[in-house]
């Protein structure tokens, strides 16, 4: 599986903040700046309205010290630790005026990435005791692509590619443009001088069979039904090592989650992880 860079992680954070600061900004905060005092300092928390499996706490650090450095925050919960409505996941202390310039930015970012990582626990949790892996896709918002697969692993599932340059997936357009998925396959592996893991997607088991001879390391069987991935499991586990792993895909959901990972895959990815997890609830509240 594909790993996210620290570094790259990091950089990426700074310049989506950077963002979304210059954008809910602008030339001030004008309302805090008329009835504020300058002087004014306070406590503020920021805690869950729902259930929810937290992420971007470093986030919620980066907004308020790129706001102002001299605010103080503690963030109490760690990425991935499952809260329930009413829990304190960070505090922030100093200038008032800074705290509230802050807030809606810090709020979005742990919103946004606490919401994936809330809805991949489910289909964590759904898969449970079935052997499958549940993995993310590059249908992620564009610029937050690293934020949200970060988010993914938080919530207990692992990462596809993160994007192009980083594994070969030989998809139907590939095939249908190059003469075939057997050639295209072929071509691919040919091609490798990187050496990285070989992934072709089939549509029926014909081929499943035209890959499976040309020797991959992952197939993807898409939209195959329950049925037609058992076949395509018992076909590929009849075939000496090494197997190639095999990955279902398609318009996955929590209620057919489970059934696709019975059939006996390997990976089960799903879209909506990342382009349709509704944001978690939460508020920051001024305590003192």
């Amino acid at each position: 599986m594909s790993r996210i860079d620290p570094g790259a992680l990091a950089a990426a954070r700074a310049a989506l903040i950077q963002l979304a600061l210059e954008e809910d900004l602008g030339e001030g905060d004008w309302t805090s700046q008329w009835t504020v005092p300058t002087a004014r300092r306070s406590e503020a928390v920021i805690a869950a309205k729902e259930p929810m499996v937290v992420a971007g706490g470093a986030c919620v650090t980066d907004v308020f010290r790129a706001v102002d450095p001299g605010l103080a925050v503690d963030v109490t919960v760690e990425d991935g630790v499952r809260v329930e409505a009413g829990a304190v996941i960070a505090r922030v202390s100093g200038p008032t005026r800074s705290i509230l310039a802050g807030e809606r930015t810090a709020l979005n970012f742990l919103g946004r990435l606490s919401g994936i990582a809330t809805s991949t626990r489910r289909y964590v949790d759904a898969v449970k005791g079935t052997g499958a892996r549940v993995i993310d896709t590059r249908k992620t918002t564009p610029g937050w692509r690293l934020l949200e697969k970060a988010a993914v692993r938080a919530g207990g599932a692992e990462n596809h590619r993160l994007g192009l340059y980083d594994m070969v997936l030989v998809k139907d357009n590939h095939a249908d443009a190059s003469g075939g998925v057997a050639k295209a396959a072929r071509d691919a592996r040919a091609g490798n001088d990187r050496g990285l893991s070989v992934e072709v997607e089939v549509r029926d088991m014909a081929e499943l069979e035209a890959v499976l001879e040309v020797g991959v390391d992952r197939i993807l069987l898409d939209n195959m039904s329950p049925e037609e991935l058992r076949a395509a499991v018992a076909r590929v586990r009849s075939v000496s090592r090494p197997r190639p792993e095999l990955e279902a895909s398609g318009n996955v959901t929590l209620e057919t989650v489970r059934g696709i990972a019975e059939t006996g895959v390997d990976l089960v990815s799903v879209g909506a992880l990342t382009h349709s997890a509704p944001s978690a609830d939460l508020s920051l509240r001024i305590v003192g």
